[in-house]
């Protein structure tokens, strides 16, 4: 018999969490970079476009836009704006789900 992973987990009785850790360290993490300066190469490369042609095919999605996305924040100088200030990232990175 196959078993699912969905499966295993209803007569198990747990839930998925991991995917719920992983969106608020991805979050929290952009909060980290763009609070200290020793980040300030990454932080460039996060607010810049990269100059060139873009690949031929579907868009990935960005690391940054998944973010935006959990969030609900649509824009990134938004979100850079809030990531500064401690408190209430940290809130909307709790509020997360």
């Amino acid at each position: 018999m196959l078993f699912y992973t969905s499966i295993v987990l209803r007569r198990v009785g747990c839930q998925r969490e991991l995917w719920k850790t992983v969106k608020k360290k991805k979050v929290a993490y952009l909060g980290h970079v763009l609070r200290h300066d020793r980040y300030r190469l990454l932080q460039l490369i996060m607010m810049g476009k990269v100059a060139g042609k873009r690949r031929i095919g579907r868009k990935r999605k960005s690391w940054l836009r998944n973010i935006r996305e959990w969030t609900g924040i649509a824009s990134a100088a938004h979100l850079f704006s809030l990531a500064r200030e401690k408190e209430n990232y940290q809130k909307l990175t709790a509020n997360l789900h």
